[in-house]
């Protein structure tokens, strides 16, 4: 998070003087309690100064990256998944690769009876199937799918770090997400690298700080 030369000032002063009331912070700065108002409020809310009634502001001691990294481990799998994309285990590798291509992912989930998940189809099973003089129209998905217990999965109240964890350790491109029902597994989203950029670049623009 980008400080404001004032913001920094507030920092020192609370640094050398805490605990400190925003009165005498504002004396010090020759400004209204008014006017710096909005400057201790970012700087409560963002972690860099904490308050405590009657008391005044303290320094926290922690710093920008340590912040940061807070705010990271945070953030839950819900807050960040996409609409899964799903086929059905009888479809034909054709068609799951027309599919692919047309939702420009990576990765797609195979499913039964509407929503249950049984396997998993990366561009690299659908290459595999590819290669040859094989009728891919004839090929139904569930023969070269990866199935349970060999799919990794998370659930929407997860850590994100915790999925892109799985992410590495797996090298897979995304993870289904997954509510456990009496007949098993439901997939109600997925969770990509993609995602878990787009969440350090919000990071990175202080939109959670």
């Amino acid at each position: 998070m980008e400080l404001s030369n004032r913001q920094e000032q507030i920092i020192e002063i609370v640094k050398e003087n805490g605990p400190i009331t925003g009165e005498s912070i504002a004396e010090k700065l020759s400004l209204t309690r008014a006017t710096l108002r909005p400057d201790l409020a970012i700087l409560t809310m963002a972690g860099f100064l904490d308050a405590r009634p009657r008391v005044g502001y303290f320094y926290t001691g922690k710093t920008g990256s340590e912040l940061l990294t807070e705010k990271l481990k945070k953030f839950k799998v819900h807050e960040y998944q996409s609409i899964p994309i799903v086929v059905e285990e009888d479809v034909s590798v054709y068609d799951a690769i027309i599919t692919m291509f047309l939702e420009d992912v990576g990765t797609l989930f195979v499913v039964k009876e509407g929503s249950l998940l049984v396997g998993v189809l990366s561009r690299k099973d659908l290459l595999r199937a590819s290669i040859g003089n094989q009728d891919l129209n004839s090929i139904p998905v569930h023969i070269i799918m990866t199935r349970m217990p060999n799919i990794s999965v998370c659930r929407k109240d997860d850590l994100l770090l915790d999925a892109a964890q799985q992410l590495i350790e797996k090298q897979i491109d995304g993870l289904p997400i997954v509510k456990d029902v009496e007949e098993g597994l439901e997939v109600t989203g997925r969770i990509t690298k993609t995602n878990i950029t787009k969440a350090l670049v919000e990071l990175a623009r202080d939109e959670h700080l």
